[in-house]
C-alpha cells in the first residue's frame, strides 16, 4: 500500500514539475498588439505575478512564483519599471527581463535652440517631470563652472539631442545626462576650440545661442556670427530680439501666459534686464537656449564679411546690408512683400497707419507686430539719449511706427 502511495506521489510530483518547466518555457501571448505594465516601487513578486496574468503576459502565476522562489537565494529581485510586452514570451524570460530592469525607455526630443523653460514643459509632457523641480536644478551653475565660471545658469549646456528615459527618472538624473552629452560633444568635437579671449566657451556658447534663435538656416548662422561679432568689435547694441523674449520669459510668474512667438511690446524692449540687448550693449550674461552644433560652429568660426544689419525675406531668410540706408531700403521692400501677402489692410498698415504689421522680428520670417509703438526718427534710434546709426539690426525705427 505504501509503495503504491508513494508511487503515486512520485508520478503527480514529476508530472506537477515537469507541467512546471513546460509552462516556463513556452512562449505565451494573451493579448494582443502591444502591453504595457507598470510595476510600482516595493511591488513583490505575488503581485507582480498577478498583475502579469491579468494583463496577458502570463498563462498562469504559480510557475513564475516557483522560479522566483528557487532563484532569490541568489539575492535576485523584481525591479520597479515601465515594461514593454509586444511579443510572446517564455515566463523564464519575462522574469528574466524583471530582474535585469529592462524597463521600457521613452524617447525625449530636445529640439536645438529649446531654453530651461520649454526643456520643463517637454520632460513634464513625456516624463511626468515636476517643472519647478527641473528649472530649481538648471537654476544653479556650479555643475558647469569647471568649463564656464561665468555661468549664470546651466542655460545653453544642456545639450539639444534625443535622450531615452525611464518613466519615474529623476530630474537630477535627466540634468546629468544631458550636462555629460554636452561635455561629450564639446570635447570631440571641439577639442581646442575654445579657452582662447575672445574665444571662451562662455562667450562662444552665448553667440551660438543668439545665432541659433535668429535663423534655422544653417547657411546663414556663420553670416549671423559674423555680423553680431562686427557689431560687438564697434560697441553697438546687438538689439536681438530673441534675448528681449527670454528676458520677459524669466520674469513670467506662475501661470502667466508665454509670449514666446507673441509680438515684442515697446515696454518689452525698455524692461531693464541684463538679457534685453535694446538697452544693454555686449553679449547677454549667459545663453538665451540650447544651440546646437552647427551655431556652435558658427559662433567659434564667423563668416567674414562687412554686413552689420538683416531683415527677414518673408521666406525663412533674411536680406543683409551694409549700410543703413541699404538696410532701409530692405526693409521698405519687405513690407510691400507682407502687403502684397496679406491684402489692402496690411498695405494701408505698412503706409504708416496704425496697426502696422511690418516688423520683420523672428527668425523664421514671420512678422511681429508691434503694440502701443512711439515715433522715432527715422534714420537713426535713441539709445540712453544718444543717436546710434548701429542701432536695430534688422528693423528701422521707422519700422515699427
Amino acid at each position: 500500500m505504501m509503495r503504491w502511495l508513494f508511487a503515486l506521489v512520485l508520478i503527480v510530483s514529476l508530472a506537477f514539475v515537469g507541467w512546471v518547466a513546460r509552462d516556463l518555457l513556452r512562449p505565451y501571448q494573451g493579448y494582443s498588439g502591444n502591453v504595457m505594465v507598470n510595476l510600482d516601487p516595493g511591488t513583490r513578486a505575488p503581485e507582480a505575478a498577478r498583475l502579469l496574468v491579468s494583463r496577458g503576459v502570463l498563462a498562469h502565476r504559480l510557475p513564475f512564483l516557483m522560479l522566483h522562489v528557487l532563484v532569490r537565494r541568489r539575492h535576485l529581485r523584481i525591479k520597479a519599471g515601465e515594461y514593454l510586452f509586444d511579443r510572446p514570451l517564455r515566463p523564464i524570460d519575462v522574469y528574466r527581463k524583471l530582474v535585469r530592469g529592462d524597463v521600457y525607455l521613452h524617447t525625449v526630443v530636445i529640439p536645438e535652440g529649446s531654453d530651461r523653460l520649454d526643456m520643463a514643459r517637454i520632460l513634464h509632457e513625456q516624463l511626468g517631470i515636476h517643472p519647478p523641480a527641473f528649472l530649481r536644478l538648471t537654476a544653479d551653475a556650479a555643475p558647469i563652472h569647471d568649463l564656464d565660471p561665468k555661468a549664470p545658469s546651466l542655460e545653453g549646456y544642456l545639450f539639444p539631442d534625443t535622450y531615452r528615459f525611464p518613466r519615474g527618472v529623476t530630474a537630477e538624473r535627466v540634468v546629468e545626462t544631458m550636462l555629460a552629452r554636452f561635455r561629450q560633444v564639446t570635447a570631440s568635437r571641439f577639442r581646442g576650440g575654445f579657452g582662447q579671449p575672445p574665444k571662451s566657451l562662455h562667450d562662444v556658447i552665448t553667440l551660438a545661442s543668439l545665432v541659433e534663435k535668429e535663423t534655422p538656416q544653417a547657411s546663414e548662422r556663420p553670416v549671423i556670427a559674423g555680423l553680431f561679432s562686427r557689431r560687438l568689435a564697434r560697441g553697438w547694441d546687438l538689439q536681438c530680439d530673441p534675448t528681449v523674449v527670454y528676458a520677459v520669459r524669466l520674469g513670467l510668474k506662475p501661470g502667466a501666459a508665454d509670449p514666446a512667438g507673441s509680438p515684442i511690446t515697446e515696454s518689452e524692449l525698455e524692461l531693464d534686464s541684463p538679457y534685453n540687448t535694446y538697452r544693454h550693449p555686449g553679449l547677454p550674461p549667459g545663453p538665451i537656449c540650447s544651440p546646437g552644433e552647427a551655431s556652435i560652429r558658427a559662433a567659434l568660426a564667423p563668416a567674414p564679411g562687412d554686413s552689420l544689419y538683416f531683415v527677414s525675406d518673408a521666406h525663412g531668410g533674411h536680406v543683409f546690408a551694409k549700410t543703413l540706408a541699404e538696410h532701409q531700403r530692405n526693409v521698405a521692400h519687405y513690407r510691400k512683400k507682407v502687403a502684397a501677402a496679406r491684402g489692402p489692410a496690411v498695405a494701408r498698415s505698412a503706409t504708416g497707419q496704425r496697426g502696422v504689421a511690418g516688423t520683420p522680428a523672428s527668425a523664421t520670417g514671420v512678422p511681429k507686430k508691434p503694440v502701443a509703438r512711439q515715433k522715432r526718427h527715422k534714420n537713426a534710434s535713441h539709445t540712453k539719449g544718444k543717436k546710434q546709426e548701429g542701432a536695430h539690426p534688422r528693423v528701422l525705427p521707422d519700422a515699427r511706427l
